[in-house]
């Protein structure tokens, strides 16, 4: 009997050992003798925007990367699109998770950062930052080829001349811009106050994505669009969308070279809101799937591919930076952005 006993002692505390490594992230199974990090199952790539935004096309970019350079040990990445609150939930998530840790990638953004500590007790100290990647700008978009539903376009205004609209705003018709989360409403909020407007002048739509904003655009029920290069690129070469304003203080090249700065329209100084582009990870991700997916995101940002087929055609700026850099980075950019606007 006391065998017997002393043998399901032994078997519970095997079981919580199994249960505490599990926890920490991928078991110690997937811990090389070196103590090392290699992937040996399924990763869980969670992006909090829709399905054609710029930050899924972001996330697709980098997995494909990935896979094609045989930088994860021959192991799938399942992009999961969860945009539930705002894209909360999903951040939430990954920031509470234990179980699989190692497994599990988050693309976040300042346009993810702003609105969460904002609107939520998270902070980017919830999660292990593991790369930022680039630097994104946006522009304003018009769809002049759709049936305009909307106040401003049954005028019969050129849809495409965002001046004129400025000047109709001003004049007591309303104007309506569409666009996603985050940095889309903090431009649209530096926008409006640079040009002496309301919202009850120039209104604001917000979407799950940006795919969702242009798909409006494209009904007519949006006079302009907010959007990244990357999301409405191929809409700009199909003539579908067309570039009205460079949110930056220089104009962009290619395809997007006619769009003026504001202050080339008026006596207004340029308004633009950089996005930094990230990758994240659960707090309980182990320090060596750290170094892992720090070191693999280094490795894509070197690619060929990542330069031609991400950076290039979609008009980023280069940044990488590893956890470490990225991490001081993130947390210098919270800090003033709560600073600025009375967060505690």
């Amino acid at each position: 009997m006391k065998k017997m006993k002393k043998l399901a002692a032994l078997a519970v505390a095997a079981l919580t050992l199994t249960a505490s490594l599990t926890a920490c992230g991928g078991g110690g199974s997937d811990t090389n003798a070196d103590g090392t990090f290699t992937p040996t199952k399924t990763i869980t790539w969670v992006c909090t925007s829709g399905a054609g935004g710029g930050s899924d096309i972001f996330s697709r970019k980098i997995a494909d990367i990935m896979k094609n350079e045989d930088l994860v040990n021959g192991q799938t990445i399942v992009i999961s699109n969860e945009t539930d609150g705002a894209g909360e939930v999903g951040r939430n998530k990954i920031a509470t998770m234990t179980m699989n840790a190692d497994y599990n990638l988050l693309t976040f953004n300042s346009g993810d950062l702003m609105p969460m500590v904002t609107n939520t007790a998270n902070r980017s100290s919830n999660f292990r930052i593991l790369a930022i990647m680039a630097v994104d700008k946006q522009l304003l978009f018009s769809c002049g080829s759709a049936t305009g539903k909307t106040a401003y376009a049954k005028t019969g205004a050129d849809m495409t001349d965002f001046a004129a609209a400025i000047e109709a705003a001003k004049n007591g018709t309303y104007v309506v811009i569409g666009g996603s989360k985050g940095d889309d409403i903090a431009t649209y909020q530096a926008l409006i106050e640079e040009l002496g407007l309301t919202e009850d002048q120039m209104g604001y739509i917000t979407y799950d994505s940006t795919g969702d904003a242009i798909t409006a655009a494209l009904g007519g029920n949006l006079d302009f669009v907010i959007s990244k290069p990357a999301a409405a690129s191929q809409y700009v070469e199909s003539g579908d969308l067309t570039p009205a304003l460079a949110l930056s203080t220089e104009r962009f090249g290619g395809n997007l070279a006619d769009a003026p700065t504001l202050s080339e329209i008026g006596d207004y100084e340029n308004v633009e809101v950089p996005v930094w582009r990230g990758v994240a990870a659960p707090k309980a991700m182990s320090d060596a799937a750290v170094a892992f997916w720090s070191d693999a995101l280094k490795k894509v940002s070197e690619t060929q591919a990542w330069n031609d087929e991400y950076l290039v055609p979609n008009q980023l700026i280069s940044q990488y930076m590893n956890s470490a850099d990225a991490t001081a980075y993130v947390s210098e950019f919270e800090a003033d952005y709560m600073a600025s606007n009375g967060l505690s």
